[in-house]
C-alpha cells in the first residue's frame, strides 16, 4: 500500500472508531468518509471497516472456505477501482464483501454500475438479504 492510501487508511480507522462509539453505522461511515475521500463504495466501506486489504482477502477466504486462489489484494484493489478501471467484481464476490463490510451488495456499487449487471443479478444484488428495520421490505 502506498504512504498515501496508508495515511488515508488511518485517517478513516480513526474516524470510524470515533463514530461507531458513538452509534454510526458501517453504512453511515462510508457516506461520511466518502465526503473527503474520493473513493469508490467498495473502497470507502473497506475505510469504513477499517481493513486492511490483507486483512479483507483473509476474511474472504475464510467466509469462502478457500485459499490463495479466491481473492488476491491485486485483484481486490482492481474491484475498488472499477468502474474507472480494473475489473467488475461477480456477484459472489460482493455478497462475500458486503458480509464482510456488514452490509448489502448494492450499496458496494456506484448506482450507475448496477446497470451493467445481467437483470438477473441486479434483482439479487439489489434485494439479496436487504430489508428495512422492519425486516420486511426491501431497500430500493
Amino acid at each position: 500500500m502506498s504512504g498515501t492510501g496508508y495515511q488515508t487508511l488511518l485517517d478513516c480507522r480513526r474516524r470510524s472508531r470515533f463514530l461507531r462509539q458513538h452509534g454510526f453505522t458501517t453504512d453511515q461511515i462510508a457516506v461520511i468518509l466518502a465526503l473527503d475521500h474520493p473513493a469508490t463504495p467498495l473502497r470507502l466501506y473497506r475505510y469504513a471497516t477499517g481493513l486492511t486489504a490483507t486483512q479483507t482477502v483473509d476474511a474472504f477466504h475464510r467466509l469462502a472456505g478457500t485459499n490463495g486462489a479466491g481473492l488476491r489484494e491485486s485483484r481486490l484493489y482492481d474491484y475498488e477501482n472499477w468502474p474507472r478501471t480494473g475489473r467488475r467484481p461477480s456477484i459472489f464476490t460482493l455478497r462475500l464483501l458486503a458480509r464482510i463490510y456488514d452490509t448489502h451488495p448494492v450499496r458496494l456499487l456506484p448506482v450507475d454500475a448496477l446497470a451493467t449487471y445481467l437483470k438477473r443479478d441486479q434483482r439479487s444484488i439489489r434485494f439479496l438479504g436487504c430489508t428495512d428495520s422492519s425486516g420486511d421490505t426491501p431497500i430500493r
